[in-house]
C-alpha cells in the first residue's frame, strides 16, 4: 500500500455519482464504460478522484465529474452516503463519497460509453457501486413521499397530471388528484408559465407549470406525505 510523507497508509478518496432518469415510465441508471483499470472496459457508475487543488469540497468534485466525464450541468444533486472499507477497491483502502443525481430524459448524454439501464434489470457492477445504487433508491423513493424530489425527472415545464405520472412511477401506486394538488399547492414548489398550454388533443389545452426559483436546487417539504 502506498503512503504519505508522514508515513501512514495513504487512502483513496474518491465521489460516485448515481445519475437517475425517467424513461417510458421506468426509472433508469445511467451507467459510464470504465476507461482505466481496474475493471477497464466495465460498466460502472461515474465517478473519480477529489482533486485537492481545486475542489472546494466534495460536491464540486461530484459537479466536475459529471461536467468533465458525461457533459452533464445543473442536474439536482444530493450527498448520499460515505462507503468506505479495504474491500471495495482492489487499489487499497478507500472512501467513496456517494452522490445521487436526477435527470430529465432530454438532458441524457448520447453517446458511446454512456448506458442506460433499467433498475429493476440491473445486474451485477464493480466495485460496491450495487450498494451505492441500492441506497440511492431507497433514498429516492423514500423521499419521493414527503418532497419535491420527482420534480427534478421533468423537462423545464411540465403540467400536473404529468408530474403526478411521475411520483406514481417513483411511489409504485396511483395517487389521489385532489390530494397530489393540495399537496403541491402546500409545498409552494410551481408556478405557472404565463400563456403557456398544452394540447391535449380531445381534452381541454392544460397549463404548464415550472419550478419555482428557490426549489431549482433545493427541495420543497410536505409536513405529511402523499
Amino acid at each position: 500500500m502506498n503512503q504519505t510523507d508522514g508515513g501512514f497508509p495513504a487512502v483513496l478518496v474518491s465521489v460516485d455519482t448515481v445519475v437517475l432518469t425517467l424513461r417510458d415510465g421506468a426509472l433508469q441508471l445511467l451507467l459510464l464504460r470504465r476507461a482505466q483499470p481496474p475493471f477497464q472496459g466495465v460498466w460502472a457508475l461515474p465517478g473519480g478522484y477529489v482533486h485537492a487543488d481545486e475542489d472546494a469540497d466534495a460536491k464540486a468534485s461530484a459537479l466536475r465529474v459529471l461536467k468533465d466525464k458525461l457533459g452533464i450541468t445543473g442536474a439536482y444533486l444530493e450527498q448520499l452516503a460515505t462507503f468506505s472499507g479495504p474491500a471495495r477497491d482492489p487499489r487499497g483502502w478507500s472512501v467513496a463519497i456517494a452522490y445521487c443525481a436526477l435527470l430529465p430524459w432530454e438532458q441524457v448524454p448520447q453517446c458511446a460509453d454512456v448506458q442506460l439501464v433499467p433498475v429493476e434489470a440491473l445486474g451485477t457492477l464493480p466495485f460496491d457501486h450495487r450498494a451505492i445504487v441500492d441506497a440511492a433508491l431507497q433514498r429516492v423513493r423514500n423521499k419521493s413521499q414527503y418532497s419535491s424530489l420527482p420534480v427534478h425527472l421533468c423537462g423545464p415545464s411540465f403540467t400536473l397530471p404529468q408530474l403526478q405520472q411521475v411520483y406514481e412511477h417513483l411511489l409504485g401506486e396511483p395517487l389521489n388528484k385532489v390530494s397530489f394538488r393540495r399537496k403541491m399547492d402546500e409545498m409552494a414548489l410551481l408556478e405557472a408559465v404565463p400563456g403557456a398550454m398544452q394540447s391535449g388533443g380531445a381534452h381541454r389545452p392544460a397549463q404548464l407549470y415550472r419550478v419555482r426559483a428557490p426549489y431549482r436546487q433545493e427541495l420543497a417539504l410536505s409536513v405529511r406525505g402523499l
